[in-house]
């Protein structure tokens, strides 16, 4: 993986990590590698977690995440909640 494409999302996901974090079901924002039915595919993306995965028509228009920002491909992934236990 080219470190400057690395750099150019990790870029993109220090601008924009506080906006998709107020956006509904986000619980994280990371940078990572894109997935496809259980497969690991080589390119590098803007990882965006969410609580549950929600049909984008059910999703109020400004809670839609993109499908890319920058030109940086956004990988949707379902996780559930996450917290610290304690």
């Amino acid at each position: 993986m080219p470190a400057d494409r690395l750099a150019r999302v990790e870029r993109v996901r220090r601008i924009h990590s506080s906006r998709l974090m107020r956006l509904a079901n986000v619980v994280g924002v990371g940078v990572g590698l894109r997935h496809r039915k259980g497969e690991v595919l080589d390119e590098v993306v803007l990882v965006v977690l969410v609580s549950e995965k929600v049909p984008v028509e059910k999703l109020a228009a400004g809670d839609r995440i993109p499908a890319e920002i920058e030109g940086v491909p956004v990988d949707v992934v379902g996780v559930g909640e996450i917290g610290a236990d304690g």
